[in-house]
C-alpha cells in the first residue's frame, strides 16, 4: 500500500510539473527550461507507474503459502509459490508451511514431587491446504499461541504420572505417550507432529547422589552374592571330590574283600595240607606247646644210635 501511495505522488507531481511547464514555457518561450522540465516530469511519471506496478506485484517463496487480506479482511483465495498479482491495497501475508523444529526446556515434578529439568524436541508443520483458516483463526504465530503451551501441559501431565526412578528407565515410553497426546490435541488447529521426543532429563543434585549411592550398594550387594554363591559352589565341588574318593576307597575295599572271600572259598582243607607238605623240611618239631607250657620232644632214635 505504501509503494502505491508513493507512486501514485510520484504521478500526480509528474503531471502538474508538466502542465506547469507547458503554461509557464507557452509560445516558445524558455525553450531549454521547457526540456529539462518535461523531462524532469517525464521521469516523476515513469517513477510512480513503477512504485504502483511494484504495489500490485508480490513474491511467495518456497515452502510458504500467500494468504491474501483486503483491509484486514481474510479473502478466500491463496497463493502458492511465485510471482502473483493483487491489487495495491491488499497484503498477502506468507505462512510457513515446511517442517519446522522447536527444542522446549521444562520444568516438572514427578509423582513423588522430584524437580526434573526436561529437554523436548518436536517436528512440526502447518497443513497446507488450511493455512488460511489457521491465519483466520489463530495467526500467524501459532507457536507461541497453540503449539508451546500444549507441549508443556503434554510433557507436565505425562511426568506427573511417574515417580523419578520409572522415569529413568522410560524415556522411550514417555516420549510415545506424550507425541500421542500431542498429535491430538494439535491436530484439532490443522497442525501436524511429524516427530517428537525427550532429548534429556536431569534431576537434582541430591537425588543423583542418593541414585549413584543406592546403585552402589546394590553393586556392593550383588557382588556378595556373587562370592557366597561361589564359595556354596566351591564347597559342594569339594564335598563331592570327598564323596567321589570315599566312594571309591570303599568300592576298592569291597571288591578286596569279596576277592578274599573268593580266596578263601577256594581253600579246601586237602588244599591246605598239601601246601603244607610241600613247604615240609622233613624235620620233626623239638618241642610241643601244651597247657603246661613248653614240653621237649625227646628223639628216641637218635640215642640209639
Amino acid at each position: 500500500m505504501f509503494l502505491f501511495v508513493l507512486g501514485a505522488l510520484a504521478v500526480i507531481v509528474g503531471i502538474i510539473f508538466i502542465l506547469y511547464v507547458l503554461i509557464k514555457c507557452k509560445n516558445g518561450t524558455y525553450p531549454s527550461q521547457k526540456k529539462v522540465g518535461n523531462a524532469v516530469g517525464a521521469l516523476a511519471l515513469l517513477v510512480g507507474v513503477a512504485l504502483i506496478s511494484m504495489s500490485c506485484m508480490t513474491s511467495i517463496p518456497t515452502g510458504h503459502t500467500g494468504i491474501v487480506t483486503t483491509f484486514g479482511r481474510v479473502e478466500n483465495d491463496t497463493y502458492e509459490a511465485g510471482i502473483h498479482t493483487k491489487a495495491p491495497w491488499q497484503k498477502v501475508i506468507k505462512m510457513d508451511n515446511r517442517i519446522q523444529k522447536s527444542v522446549v526446556e521444562l520444568s516438572c515434578f514427578s509423582s513423588d514431587i522430584q524437580e526434573v529439568a526436561a529437554v523436548y524436541t518436536i517436528n512440526y508443520q502447518i497443513e497446507k491446504a488450511n493455512a488460511q483458516t489457521i491465519y483466520r483463526t489463530i495467526g500467524q504465530d501459532y507457536y507461541s499461541t497453540v503449539i508451546m503451551p500444549r507441549i508443556q501441559e503434554s510433557v507436565k501431565s505425562v511426568i506427573a504420572k511417574y515417580n523419578a526412578e520409572s522415569l529413568i528407565s522410560s524415556r522411550e515410553k514417555l516420549s510415545v505417550e506424550i507425541k500421542s497426546i500431542l498429535v491430538e490435541k494439535l491436530a484439532a488447529y490443522n497442525i501436524e507432529v511429524i516427530d517428537a521426543s525427550i532429548e534429556n532429563l536431569d534431576f537434582s543434585d541430591t537425588y543423583t547422589d542418593a541414585v549413584e549411592a543406592k546403585q552402589v550398594a546394590e553393586q556392593n550387594k550383588l557382588k556378595a552374592q556373587i562370592e557366597q554363591e561361589q564359595a556354596i559352589l566351591e564347597a559342594e565341588a569339594e564335598a563331592e571330590v570327598k564323596k567321589i574318593d570315599a566312594d571309591a576307597k570303599a568300592y576298592a575295599g569291597e571288591k578286596e574283600a569279596e576277592a578274599n572271600g573268593k580266596i578263601a572259598d577256594s581253600l579246601s582243607s586237602e588244599l591246605i595240607e598239601y601246601k603244607y607238605v610241600e613247604k615240609w623240611d622233613g624235620k620233626l618239631p623239638t618241642y610241643v606247646g601244651g597247657e603246661g607250657g613248653t614240653i621237649p620232644i625227646l628223639n628216641i632214635g637218635a640215642g640209639a644210635g
